[in-house]
């Protein structure tokens, strides 16, 4: 898939690896609508930083929790760019939720967005995919994988993007390919202290942690690899193979 001049949608494109997507899909010459939630400044920023440089890119405020976001976010980007050729959903939250202390509410908007919407954000822009023979990437994580005692609602909610991109990837066959990028340690929280980092590199088998360019040039593999769907792709460092 020849991707300069096609037109993107990246959810959660404002901030943390979604940045990073959105700019180096402008830099490959795509069109980029970059759809933010509270990242008001970082949009705003991001839009004025990439226009500067040439680039086609619009920001669209959306709360991708509410039931009807969606579907109104794909009809806002279509009418504006005149149709839609990949959809990039990153938009997601990782809370720490001890099992003991996980509550009904943060369940609820932690599915609401991590799985919920990234499924009828495809419903939505199925049809226009479809016309494009585009493709769809999601965002899924290696706690899909694992089992992470502090983050069980966030694995469980990603191990359904998972088997949601297998899902479409047939449901969607053959006009639409669909697949999703699995990471492991590339952005660390920002409360995490140097110990604790250390110990994820040290474990890690390549030894490092790794960056957003490491999904960058995952999410640029997949959109290329026309002979690819239904696959998710890790991007850890080695770790899902530690023994």
């Amino acid at each position: 898939m020849e991707i300069s001049g096609r037109s993107v949608l990246v959810t959660g494109g404002a901030h943390r690896v979604g940045r990073a997507l959105s700019v180096a899909l402008a830099d490959a010459g795509m069109r980029v609508a970059i759809n933010y939630n509270a990242a008001t400044a970082e949009a705003d920023a991001l839009v004025r930083e990439l226009s500067a440089n040439g680039h086609d890119c619009r920001g669209y405020q959306a709360d991708l929790t509410q039931p009807d976001a969606p579907r109104s976010l794909v009809e806002s980007v279509t009418r504006d760019f005149g149709g839609l050729d990949v959809l990039i959903n990153s938009a997601a939250v990782m809370h720490r939720t001890p099992v003991d202390d996980v509550t009904v509410g943060e369940w609820d908007s932690m599915f609401a967005l991590n799985l919920r919407a990234p499924f009828f954000l495809a419903q939505a822009a199925r049809p226009h995919l479809r016309s494009a023979r585009g493709c769809i990437v999601n965002l899924a994580d290696l706690a899909a994988f694992e089992t992470w005692p502090e983050y069980i609602p966030h694995g469980i909610s990603k191990a359904g993007v998972v088997q949601m991109t297998r899902a479409l990837a047939r449901a969607f066959a053959p006009d639409v390919r669909v697949n999703a990028i699995a990471p492991g340690a590339v952005l660390l929280p920002d409360d995490w202290d140097d110990a604790t980092r250390a110990h994820f590199a040290t474990t890690t088998p390549l030894r490092r942690i790794g960056s957003p360019n490491d999904v960058v040039e995952a999410m640029l593999y997949l959109l290329r690899a026309d002979y690819v769907t239904g696959d998710t792709l890790l991007v850890d460092g080695g770790r899902h193979v530690r023994t």
